[in-house]
């Protein structure tokens, strides 16, 4: 073939184009590999810290294994729609939460801790910047806060970022979000400790009222789409207080899909 021809530029030209397009949809490929791996691993790792659990030095996705038992989707209605770890962990969060309350798909996670049942719920919102999120760790009273982890997008370094600081989280271990009658309220977040009107509190962060009052909204709304299930758990825990939370769990009447 004549190398000065046209036919021989063009031929030469697409040839290199369609090589060109299959290595970078191969690197693309590897690459977005990896970073849902990587993903994967920062939301363990989230869910882990919740639970209080030291990643120094640790292999988190061994531990992650170890530690979350299994997972559950339920509606707003407190039914189980799935038992299944990792279809629970795959589950859109900021998606779900954009969706009517009775078409949201709501994630659990089921893990033991030092012998003890603990239930993770993932929660997210609007801090002052950008979005915030975490998880709410509850002890096996589905009642009692064991830990807390917040993440931010954008908030303010020193202030509204601090929601990161494990000091900030610590402050919710031990607080309830159910009242005397068992009601859901969550937990408040007020200025220099002042007293929340039937709920317990924790101190806002200093200079950071908005993003404060981002992360309570957050609580409120994030853990209020499991009322029902919070709720009705409690009370068939005091009606029958030898039945395994999981064993309701897996009985709870299955809605008609």
């Amino acid at each position: 073939m004549n190398t000065n021809s046209n036919v021989y530029t063009i031929v030469y030209a697409i040839v290199m184009v369609v090589i060109v397009a299959l290595l970078l949809a191969f690197t693309s490929g590897s690459l977005k590999s990896r970073q849902d791996a990587n993903v994967a691993l920062d939301k363990q790792k989230q869910i882990l810290s919740a639970l209080n659990v030291d990643l120094k030095g640790q292999d988190a996705a061994q531990l992650y294994d170890q530690i979350v038992e299994d997972g559950v989707i339920l509606n707003s209605k407190g039914a189980t729609l799935v038992t299944d770890k990792d279809q629970a962990f795959r589950l859109d969060i900021k998606k779900q939460a954009a969706m009517p309350l009775e078409e949201r798909q709501l994630p659990v996670f089921i893990a033991k801790v030092d012998n003890t049942t603990k239930y993770v719920f993932p929660v997210t919102g609007a801090g002052l910047w950008g979005g915030i999120w975490g998880y709410i760790a509850l002890d096996e009273d589905l009642n009692t806060i064991y830990g807390a982890y917040f993440n931010h997008e954008s908030e303010t370094p020193g202030l509204g970022a601090e929601i990161k600081n494990p000091k900030f989280q610590q402050q919710f271990a031990g607080k309830h979000i159910l009242n005397e009658n068992g009601e859901f309220v969550s937990v408040a977040i007020t200025k220099n400790g002042a007293p929340a009107e039937g709920q317990e509190h924790i101190d806002a962060l200093s200079g950071a009222t908005i993003t404060s009052k981002g992360v309570e909204t957050m609580l409120l709304n994030s853990l209020g789409q499991y009322k029902a299930f919070l709720t009705h758990s409690v009370q068939n825990a005091d009606e029958q207080a030898e039945e395994p939370m999981m064993e309701y769990i897996e009985t709870i009447e299955q809605p008609n899909l």
